[in-house]
C-alpha cells in the first residue's frame, strides 16, 4: 500500500451495517459496544403504558419524538374481563393524554399492523417491547425486542446501547416443494440448532429458497429468530421487498436495495440447508426445538386446529389454509380456529373468498389480536391436543396448562383438522 492512502474498508455483513448507520459510524466490528440512534420505538398495550406510564410520571420525562413512537393496542382485545378493560383503557387513556400521532387499536397483531401501516423500510434502527419484533428484519431494518426498563430508556433518549452482534448466515439452496413453507424452514432450524442456536447475534437468512419466499413468509422466518435465541433476523431487502412496500405506501430506491446488503467475505458464520429435500415439520410439546418430520411421527389424534398469530393467520397462510380445505369438511371433533392477523388481512381474505371457504370447512372465525397465542381467552380447552401455527408450544402458552401443543405450518394445520389427526398436506394437495 503506497504511502499515506488509506486502507480499504473491510467488508461489512447486513447487521454490520445497519447498527454503523444507528450509530453515525463508517463501520463497526463484532464485539465492540455502541450506542445506537432509534428511529422507531414499538410497544403494545401488555408491554406499553401500564409498564411505561407510571415510570415516565415518576420521573416527569417526556418522549423524545412522539411521530417516532407506535402504540399497537393488540393482546387484550377484544377485552375479556375487568383486568383486560383496565389494560386496554389505561393503553387508551395514556395514548389520548400523550396525544400519539401513531396509534393502531384493534387492528391486528404488532408485528402484522406495524409494516402494513407503512412504519418500516430498509436501513431503520427499530425496538419493539415484544420478543417476536425480530420480524422488522424481513424488510432490512435492525429490529428487536426489549424489556420495559430498556424501553424507558429508549422513549426519553431516543438511544440504546449495544454490542455488534456476530452474522450467522442460513443459506438455504433449491426451491421449497408445494406445501413446504418457511415456518417449516425455521422448525427443521429449530431442530438443528435448538432454541440457543441463534447465540443472541444477528441470524441472516440467503440463497434461492429464501430470495422466492413471499414477504410474508420471510416475516415468518424473522418473527421467529427468536425462537431460535436471536437477537435479530435479517432479509436482504429486493425486488420483492420494494414491491410490498410500495403496495402500502412505502417507496423503497435501488439505491436503497443496493447499500442495504451484505458485502461479499464479510465475517460470518455459514450454515447450508437444502430446501428441495425439506419435509413438512412439526414441533412436539413442549418445545418449538422439539422438532420431527410430520412424517415421523406417531399417529396423533387432534381436538382443536388452531390458525392464527403473526407467524401462521396472514393473508398469504390463509390462502395456503383454504387451499388444503376449500370443498372439505373438517373432521368430527376437530375444532378449527381461525383468528387472521390483522383486518387488513381478514378483508383481504374476505373479498377473495378465503374465509368463506374455511367457515364452510367448519372454521369459527376469531378477532384479529393475539388471543390464544398469547393465553388470552379461553378458546383453547384444558387436556385438549392442539395443532396450532403459533411460534411457541411452551407448557401453558395459550392459556390451558394441560393442553398438549404441536407446531406447525398453516399447510399441516388446515390438513391435520381435515383428518383429524396431525397430517402432512401434501396427502391432500396431491
Amino acid at each position: 500500500m503506497p504511502a499515506g492512502a488509506a486502507a480499504a474498508p473491510a467488508p461489512q455483513t447486513l447487521a454490520q451495517k445497519l447498527v454503523a448507520r444507528a450509530a453515525g459510524r463508517a463501520s463497526v466490528v463484532p464485539g465492540e459496544i455502541v450506542t445506537c440512534r432509534v428511529d422507531l420505538a414499538m410497544f403494545h398495550d401488555s408491554s406499553g403504558p401500564r409498564r411505561l406510564a407510571p415510570m415516565l410520571a415518576e420521573l416527569g420525562a417526556p418522549i423524545w419524538d412522539k411521530d417516532r413512537v407506535v402504540l399497537v393496542i393488540d393482546h387484550y382485545v377484544p377485552e375479556a374481563d375487568d383486568e383486560s378493560r383496565r389494560i386496554v383503557r389505561l393503553a387508551r387513556d395514556w395514548a389520548r393524554e400523550q396525544a400519539l400521532p401513531h396509534v393502531h387499536d384493534g387492528q391486528g397483531i404488532c408485528h402484522v399492523v406495524l409494516p402494513q401501516a407503512g412504519h418500516l423500510r430498509p436501513g431503520l434502527f427499530c425496538v419493539g417491547g415484544d420478543s417476536h419484533s425480530p420480524t422488522g428484519g424481513a424488510f432490512g431494518a435492525y429490529m428487536f425486542g426489549i424489556g420495559a426498563t430498556e424501553m424507558l430508556g429508549v422513549v426519553t433518549t431516543g438511544e440504546i446501547w449495544l454490542q455488534v452482534p456476530h452474522t450467522i448466515r442460513m443459506h438455504w439452496a433449491g426451491r421449497l416443494a408445494a406445501g413446504v413453507t418457511a415456518k417449516d424452514m425455521m422448525l427443521a432450524m429449530l431442530g438443528r440448532f435448538g432454541m440457543n442456536g441463534g447465540d443472541y447475534q444477528a441470524v441472516e437468512y440467503t440463497g434461492d429458497a429464501v430470495a422466492a419466499l413471499p414477504m410474508a413468509e420471510r416475516m415468518t422466518l424473522c418473527n421467529m429468530s427468536a425462537e431460535l435465541g436471536a437477537q435479530v433476523g435479517l432479509v436482504a431487502p429486493d425486488a420483492t421487498t420494494a414491491g410490498w412496500l410500495r403496495e402500502v405506501g412505502v417507496e423503497v430506491t435501488p439505491a436503497e436495495l443496493a447499500r442495504w446488503q451484505s458485502d461479499p467475505g464479510a465475517p460470518a458464520t455459514h450454515h447450508e440447508f437444502d430446501a428441495s429435500s425439506l419435509e413438512p415439520q412439526v414441533a412436539l410439546p413442549h418445545s418449538p426445538a422439539n422438532v420431527q418430520p410430520v412424517g415421523a411421527l406417531a399417529p396423533t389424534a387432534v381436538d382443536v386446529a388452531y390458525i392464527g398469530a403473526c407467524t401462521g393467520a396472514k393473508l398469504d397462510d390463509l390462502r395456503a389454509a383454504a387451499q388444503v380445505l376449500r370443498g372439505r369438511k373438517v373432521a368430527a371433533g376437530v375444532q378449527l380456529l381461525v383468528a387472521p392477523a390483522s383486518l387488513k388481512d381478514r378483508a383481504a381474505a374476505e373479498r377473495e373468498g378465503v374465509l368463506q371457504a374455511l367457515q364452510e370447512a367448519g372454521a369459527q372465525l376469531l378477532p384479529s389480536a393475539c388471543g390464544a397465542c398469547a393465553g388470552y381467552g379461553s378458546a383453547i380447552p384444558e387436556g385438549s391436543t392442539v395443532i396450532s401455527s403459533t411460534a411457541r408450544n411452551f407448557r401453558g402458552r395459550m392459556g390451558a396448562a394441560t393442553a398438549q401443543v404441536y407446531l406447525g405450518s398453516p399447510y399441516t394445520v388446515a390438513a391435520s383438522a381435515l383428518l383429524g389427526r396431525i397430517a402432512d398436506a401434501r396427502e391432500v394437495l396431491q
